[in-house]
């Protein structure tokens, strides 16, 4: 059975995400754009909620531009994605990632000659 747009588009998500280094984070939009899904913040965060659970994705590593957590401040999930964040040494000060600092911003050679996260999937094709 082919899969559906909404299923590749997704994997490329969860493969962008699955790029990300630790001691990084990058924003809903640049993690969108990067799986090639212009202006699709809010997809990232669907394909987020989505995640399969034998997939692993640092699901921590996304947060909204500003630097802020998208959960609730002092929620379960918030706490958790903050002591995420900590242990790979990305503080928070007044409750926001410094973005100027912990931004990931992959340099034209990673882009193009590092294997994506895509290549781990069972058929060893991209989405």
């Amino acid at each position: 059975m082919p899969d559906s747009e909404l299923q590749r588009r997704m994997r490329r998500i969860w493969a962008a995400i699955r790029d990300i280094p630790a001691g990084r984070v990058a924003s809903y939009g640049q993690i969108a754009e990067h799986a090639g899904v212009p202006r699709g913040a809010r997809q990232v965060a669907y394909a987020l909620r989505h995640v399969p659970d034998d997939m692993p994705v640092p699901w921590h590593r996304v947060i909204r531009s500003s630097g802020h957590l998208a959960f609730e401040t002092g929620s379960r999930a918030y706490r958790k994605q903050a002591g995420l964040l900590a242990a790979e040494n990305v503080p928070m000060l007044k409750g926001r990632v410094d973005m100027k600092k912990y931004r990931w911003q992959p340099n034209l050679d990673e882009l193009l000659w590092k294997p994506s996260a895509a290549w781990d999937d069972d058929e060893g094709v991209l989405p």
